[in-house]
């Protein structure tokens, strides 16, 4: 079994919680694929409004 890197969950965490401004067991308590989809949605809502790339969670680039 392979665990989520414990970084990338604070990572992930600290930048819902510093946009939405929800708490840390609201945010926690959603699983992996529902942190990083309100990422997403966050990173695209900013690179709108700053004219940056659309996703800086996208490990491609």
């Amino acid at each position: 079994m392979r665990l989520y890197p414990e970084d990338k969950i604070y990572e992930e965490a600290a930048f819902i919680g510093y946009y939405m401004h929800w708490n840390r067991s609201e945010i926690l308590a959603m699983s992996h694929k529902e942190r990083t989809r309100w990422c997403q949605e966050i990173s695209k809502i900013n690179s709108r409004l700053n004219d940056e790339p659309e996703n800086v969670f996208d490990l491609k680039g």
